[in-house]
């Protein structure tokens, strides 16, 4: 019981301190998401043919999105087990 109280503890104070980072890696995954989509749909385009110089254009964007947004979200979830270890060693102390 303990253990649960002292995560709860741990995730409110970091919500506390960075409130919308939940928020934010929402918005990295929804978007990465929408790029493989867009990807995937340009991909299927220039394999059948369909495409043209635009579409490669458009499937290069879409795979630099998913890059993007993938490395945003990793990054965030980094700083927030980073946010949430300072928590822990400053209770400790």
């Amino acid at each position: 019981m303990r253990k649960r109280d002292d995560e709860r503890f741990l995730r409110l104070q970091a919500e506390v301190q960075a409130p919308y980072r939940g928020l934010r890696q929402f918005i990295y995954l929804a978007f990465a998401l929408s790029g493989g989509i867009g990807a995937l749909i340009f991909a299927t385009d220039l394999l059948a043919g369909k495409g043209d110089l635009r579409t490669g254009l458009n499937l290069v964007l879409q795979l630099g999105l998913v890059v993007a947004m993938t490395w945003l979200w990793r990054w965030e979830h980094r700083q927030g087990q980073r946010q949430r270890e300072q928590i822990r060693q400053n209770r400790l102390k």
